[in-house]
């Protein structure tokens, strides 16, 4: 069989024998919006918990909008250009409006990559800027959490008279669903914020995984930062397959992603009878695709189809490399995953971006992790925790003759875009 990856900007083709496949998980059928900025416009006029955002807008002097950074598709030119229409139509000026790029603790995107993620037109006539997690001046102090996390949040977000957040709502290994509150807590969280969010009383806990909102101390823990930061209205939106809108949420930052994620639910979430030997998978290709950290979703994606014993594909192109200084760092001063999660449970050792080891430690705890990439050569990645391979087809035969005859394969193309899940 052939079955096409989600590999950069092109894609990956791979052959895997029809008679070793069990399952190919997928999105369900869903039918794009055909008019989506009819959609929104009648979102914007009637949310779902809030006035209208005109009436919301009306007496505000200034506001800041919060977008995602280039790892997620989202289509912020459609969402922004109304939201923009309806505040200055209310009486924000222009000059008093923000647009903040959430970027938590990964690197900024400007010039081209701006103009990218909003068009060209907004990047040219509105103030685009980017948040900067390390740099704890441009945070404001908002307290402790009730679980003791330190809320620092940026200033041109605490500081502006309407609070927008706007977002992709998707499956995530740690939180269950990205979207709503996440563009707040990390999206403009200080590193002194996120380094206990994102700690290991949180990770560890068995809730914090994908497609869990209920008792999953992460979700509950951003939620109570994000209502602390306050937040006016969110517009998030649901992507098929190809990307094209499938459905938007508007309103209260709490109810509309409720909302949202029960759409998710339907969309993403494919199952497979069996857990299997081999998954094949990706990281979903351009723009999550980029690095090796992004990477390690698509691992813990896995995890839940998986053998005990088994052997997880990841393809990913890596244009960009392994990830942040930080986070290459800590390749080199830990002997293996597990001597890593011992390290941090046991000191106060804390090297940022370290949440990202610890959720590949999960990985690696189940499964052999096998990487096919064009973007980092085979001594790098030998380095990295995982098995190099020069293509998928020959880390699959590697495999199958490791498991033998009676050995099965499930392929997600879509890597963790896709909710895999056991059963019929």
């Amino acid at each position: 069989m052939r079955v096409k990856l989600e590999y950069g900007k092109t894609g990956l083709e791979i052959e895997v024998p029809d008679e070793r496949i069990v399952r190919t998980l997928s999105y369900k059928d869903a039918t794009p919006l055909t008019e989506p900025v009819a959609d929104l416009d009648r979102l914007l006029a009637a949310p779902l918990g809030t006035p209208p955002l005109a009436e919301l807008a009306k007496g505000r002097k200034s506001a800041c909008i919060l977008i995602c950074d280039v790892t997620r598709p989202v289509p912020n030119e459609l969402i922004l250009t109304p939201v923009l229409r309806t505040l200055e139509a209310s009486g924000i000026p222009r000059d008093q409006i923000t647009i903040l790029v959430a970027t938590g603790l990964h690197r900024p995107n400007e010039g081209e990559e701006m103009v990218e993620l909003v068009g060209r037109r907004i990047a040219e006539t509105y103030r685009c800027e980017n948040h900067f997690g390390k740099q704890l001046d441009d945070h404001v102090y908002l307290g402790d959490s009730p679980r003791g996390v330190p809320i620092w949040i940026d200033r041109r977000y605490v500081e502006a008279d309407l609070k927008i957040a706007t977002g992709l709502i998707e499956p995530h290994f740690m939180a269950g669903f990205s979207g709503g509150r996440k563009l707040i807590c990390p999206g403009i969280a200080a590193l002194e914020t996120v380094k206990i969010w994102h700690g290991p009383k949180f990770l560890e806990h068995p809730n914090a995984d994908n497609g869990i909102l209920l008792g999953n101390p992460v979700h509950e823990e951003n939620t109570w930062i994000a209502r602390r930061a306050g937040c006016d209205f969110i517009v998030n939106v649901v992507i098929d397959a190809k990307r094209r809108p499938l459905k938007f949420v508007a309103g209260d930052m709490v109810a509309a992603f409720e909302e949202g994620v029960e759409f998710v639910r339907g969309v993403v979430v494919d199952k497979c009878p069996q857990e299997v030997d081999v998954v094949i998978t990706s990281s979903a290709g351009y723009p999550l695709d980029t690095t090796f950290y992004q990477s390690v979703k698509a691992m813990n994606g896995a995890l839940s189809i998986v053998k005990q014993g088994g052997t997880i594909i990841v393809a990913a192109s890596m244009s960009e490399g392994i990830g942040s200084p930080e986070f290459q760092r800590l390749f080199k001063e830990n002997a293996s995953p597990q001597a890593f999660v011992e390290r941090i449970l046991s000191t106060d050792y804390f090297v940022m971006d370290q949440w990202q080891l610890e959720e590949m430690a999960k990985a690696c705890r189940k499964a052999k992790i096998k990487v096919v990439t064009h973007g980092l050569p085979k001594e790098t990645l030998d380095g990295l925790f995982v098995e190099s391979a020069p293509t998928v087809e020959i880390a699959l035969a590697e495999s199958l003759a490791e498991y033998g005859p009676d050995a099965r394969v499930a392929v997600i193309p879509k890597g963790p875009y896709v909710l895999a899940q056991l059963g019929a």
